[in-house]
């Protein structure tokens, strides 16, 4: 059956999952998944464990995962974290379904998730083929507006080669680029995610190989969900 989505929202049992109720036990969940992670024990194995234990579904599976990190990863990220208020003139790097992705969720009223390591994620991602959604064009705007606000430099965008319809999307962007006239470059990559990591620039991504092997990264996700998006619906199990 063909996908017919026209927004980045809540699955229809989101409600149900991760009602308020459920927080103690998701938020049990990520400790003890961040404590065995803590302690080098494997990722998927650690999962079921954990998962298991708690009798969690495989959407509330994916929720605790992408909120838990080891002590020592969210040590090096902050390390290697650039505050949002020193990019001024910066270049940085867009991980771009990443955060593409994570604000269309935001302003659809899909859930987002604060991890251990303070970035926010999502539960949506694309199957294989992009879908441009009712807020695509408004997250793009968006993103826009609170990058001319922190007064960056140069901004490079990555989208994944493989996926479906990555080609139409990066002549969306720059017809909007050229309307506009933002210092933005779209290029397609077939690893984006090494591009990312090995661009030697600040990267903006929630992706946790992405964020530990950059040479920085920052934080911009959050702060446009926390700054220019009204209601988001946050999930916080840490």
């Amino acid at each position: 059956m063909p996908d017919s989505r026209k927004h980045r929202g809540q699955h229809p049992n989101d409600a149900r999952l991760f009602d308020a109720k459920q927080w103690p036990k998701l938020s049990e969940a990520v400790i003890d998944l961040s404590w065995l992670f803590s302690r080098g024990y494997s990722d998927k194995a650690t999962l079921k464990l954990v998962g298991d234990k708690y009798r969690l579904t495989e959407r509330q599976r994916k929720a605790v995962w992408r909120c838990s990190c080891s002590d020592q990863a969210i040590e090096r990220r902050k390390k290697q974290e650039v505050l949002v208020g020193d990019l001024v003139g910066k270049t940085i790097c867009i991980d771009g379904y990443n955060l593409l992705i994570n604000i269309e969720s935001a302003l659809s009223g899909g859930l987002i998730f604060e991890g251990k390591d303070t970035s926010y994620r999502d539960l949506a991602s694309v199957h294989g083929t992009y879908r441009r959604v009712e807020e695509t064009i408004p997250a793009i705007h968006l993103i826009a507006k609170s990058l001319e606000k922190l007064q960056l430099g140069k901004v490079n965008w990555y989208f994944d080669t493989p996926v479906g319809n990555s080609g139409k999307l990066k002549v969306m962007m720059y017809e909007l680029i050229v309307q506009h006239q933002w210092n933005w470059d779209v290029e397609l990559a077939h690893n984006p995610d090494q591009v990312l990591i090995d661009s030697g620039e600040i990267v903006v991504s929630s992706d946790s190989m992405v964020m530990d092997e950059s040479y920085r990264w920052t934080n911009i996700g959050r702060y446009i969900v926390d700054e220019m998006v009204e209601g988001a619906q946050m999930v916080r199990l840490v």
